[in-house]
């Protein structure tokens, strides 16, 4: 199969600006945490001259932007790690491309809310900005009553920004879980490869369209990528095999299972357990074949998994 352009939908440019933003995101929080503090504590030296319902109004104000501001927290931790996640595989599928082009790796389609794909030839441009922050800059400054204020539409706007950050890494992450690369059998080593071989049953020569990973009996098969369960059970010549379609049209097959363990339809995150290791079918021992389908047409699951950790033992 000749050489084709990875195209993750994870773009370096919008990766970067996420990560600028969500480190201004932090920064912001911090400073607008420390003027709640400080307002709280002048809140309280002052309560013997602030009218009584004035400073109840403003400490009622304090707890509701230092709860807002608290549950953001959970928030930039969650995209944080996504976009950890995000850079550690892009890095690893330019690495592996040899700068932009990699043997058996196809194109990840275009995100599910695209119109049209985007291409070379597409205009775009313009000056490279920071992306906007919040204010907080004059954050102390003023009466009581303005600081709440400007501490309330910080808030607002931090809020507001991660939101649109959130927004922005859904997509990718979602293609990222639906890219078929981690490990199918845990601790499996290498059987016969993608290609052609010498048939075990006829000893004539033959096409093995998938990877066989060999594993005692019982071994778990667990969902090299997320996706839907589109087919589960007896398949000729696969023996117990499971079929699961992901969000960009890739399918992956697991074959030769002693025992399936999900139903046509379900829905399965990766690393899930979808069967067990078996010898069904046409098989001469208990493995695991696996294969990776693009277009109907079944391709090398080898370069997909070394873009993960699969690091199975030789073959021996």
């Amino acid at each position: 199969m000749s050489s084709q352009r990875i195209r993750f939908v994870e773009a370096r440019t919008a990766r970067t600006i996420a990560v600028v933003a969500l480190v201004a995101l932090l920064i912001a929080a911090l400073a607008i945490g420390i003027v709640i503090g400080t307002m709280f504590a002048r809140t309280h030296l002052g309560e013997k001259q602030a009218l009584a319902a004035r400073r109840s109004y403003e400490i009622e104000q304090l707890g509701r932007i230092d709860a807002n501001l608290s549950a953001l927290g959970p928030r930039v931790a969650a995209l944080a790690a996504q976009l950890s996640e995000l850079r550690d595989f892009d890095i690893r599928l330019k690495g592996s491309s040899g700068g932009g082009n990699a043997q058996g790796v196809h194109d990840v389609p275009p995100l599910p809310d695209s119109q049209e794909p985007a291409t070379s030839l597409d205009g775009a441009g313009g000056p490279e900005l920071p992306p906007r922050l919040c204010e907080t800059d004059h954050a102390s400054e003023g009466t009581p009553s303005q600081r709440l204020k400007r501490a309330a539409k910080a808030v607002d706007c931090l809020d507001d920004t991660l939101s649109q950050l959130q927004s922005q890494t859904v997509a990718h992450y979602v293609a990222y879980m639906a890219f078929p690369g981690r490990d199918p059998a845990p601790g499996a080593r290498f059987g016969s490869p993608y290609g052609n071989r010498i048939d075990p049953f006829t000893g004539h020569a033959s096409f093995h369209p998938g990877l066989d990973l060999v594993a005692p009996t019982g071994t778990a098969i667990l969902a090299s990528a997320g996706g839907r369960v589109v087919q589960a059970g007896e398949r000729n010549g696969y023996g117990n095999a499971v079929d699961i379609r992901h969000a960009n049209g890739i399918v992956t097959r697991y074959g030769h299972a002693s025992r399936v363990l999900v139903k046509e339809g379900q829905f399965v995150m990766p690393g899930d357990e979808i069967a067990e290791v078996g010898s069904t079918g046409r098989s001469t021992g208990p493995h695991l074949h696996f294969e990776v389908i693009v277009g109907g047409a079944q391709i090398d699951p080898k370069p997909y998994l070394s873009l993960f950790t699969h690091k199975p033992n030789a073959k021996g």
